[in-house]
């Protein structure tokens, strides 16, 4: 058995995301955080034993696995190019991306195992599968995505509530957005399908933002070592993790 911890690089590490992997990954014996990139110059070299970078010293990072990119659009195109020219895997949760990213992204599957979503909760995950097959089940049916988030949120409807909209434009449906914004709810997402005397629905309520952290470390580890491709959160969840070749 492979006993080698997976070397992670987290970018974007002086975020709220970023802070929590650094301290989730700190917890666990299968995971070395080799380097913690910041877009500013850090203060500190070596914190807690892992090394600090500045965003424009990104390519000095020692070799690493996976990049775990939770960062800013003008950040995205340099970790993104890094994981193409190493051969590393990489799972960013950026959003705001621009179309020609979102290109860029595509072609980077040709070449390295990447996945990139709004949201990585493993309940959402499975969420977004239930989704798609609901609505292909129930063809005709209304459905309406209602999400609710704390008062700071401005985007609106949600990138988590647009993307279990594809899914059920997957299946067929047509789905309608509402958006609460009300006190420090940290996400909700409903999923209603509505038919003649009946009516589904499909909830996931979010109480801890370190969901979010740990369905990013999840996805590193189960993306490790897989082939070139664009791979969704369902998807790892789905699939066995590759066999140790070690």
């Amino acid at each position: 058995m492979n006993t080698v911890p997976l070397r992670l690089l987290i970018h974007g590490a002086s975020g709220r995301m970023g802070q929590a992997l650094l301290r989730l990954a700190a917890a666990r014996s299968d995971l070395q955080v080799v380097a913690a990139v910041t877009g500013r110059a850090p203060a500190q070299r070596v914190v807690d034993g892992v090394p600090h970078f500045a965003s424009a010293e990104l390519g000095g990072a020692p070799p690493f696995d996976v990049a775990i990119d939770f960062s800013l659009p003008e950040g995205f195109d340099p970790v993104l190019a890094l994981c193409v020219e190493r051969g590393a895997g990489l799972v960013s949760g950026t959003t705001g991306i621009s179309q020609g990213q979102r290109q860029a992204l595509i072609q980077a599957a040709d070449s390295i195992a990447l996945v990139w979503a709004s949201n990585f909760s493993l309940g959402v995950a499975v969420l977004d599968e239930l989704v798609e097959r609901a609505a292909a089940a129930l063809a005709g049916w209304d459905c309406d995505i209602v999400e609710s988030h704390h008062v700071h949120k401005q985007d609106a409807p949600s990138g988590t509530a647009l993307t279990l909209g594809a899914a059920a434009q997957q299946g067929g449906a047509q789905p309608r957005y509402a958006s609460l914004r009300a006190g420090d709810i940290v996400g909700e997402h409903l999923v209603q399908f509505t038919g003649l005397g009946e009516r589904l629905e499909l909830t996931h309520r979010a109480t801890n933002r370190d969901i979010f952290a740990r369905g990013a470390l999840f996805a590193a580890v189960q993306l490790n070592g897989r082939a070139p491709g664009s791979y969704r959160v369902r998807d790892l969840l789905a699939a066995p993790a590759p066999p140790d070749v070690g």
